[in-house]
């Protein structure tokens, strides 16, 4: 799946073209290096979101194509 419906399917950011700007403007690294849009996600993959006054970093857990609202938080860890 592509980082930016990632981000958006998981709610780790509210809309997919925030994510993808997000993304251009080089705020999302994964596994410690800057990632575009398209980057395919995978299990075990460590992304890091440097938007507002916190960073958040997670560790993607489960890659699915639809998730529930309830159901969000279990598709990743949260690090830090």
């Amino acid at each position: 799946m592509r980082l930016d419906k990632y981000l958006k399917v998981t709610r780790l950011i509210k809309r997919r073209t925030i994510a993808n700007d997000a993304c251009d403007a080089g705020r999302v690294l994964v596994n410690g290096k800057a990632a575009r849009a398209s980057y395919e996600v995978k299990e075990e993959d460590v992304i890091e979101i440097n938007m507002g006054t916190r960073p958040l970093k997670v560790r993607v857990v489960k890659v699915s194509e639809y998730v529930p609202k309830e159901d969000a938080s279990s598709h990743y860890v949260v690090l830090e």
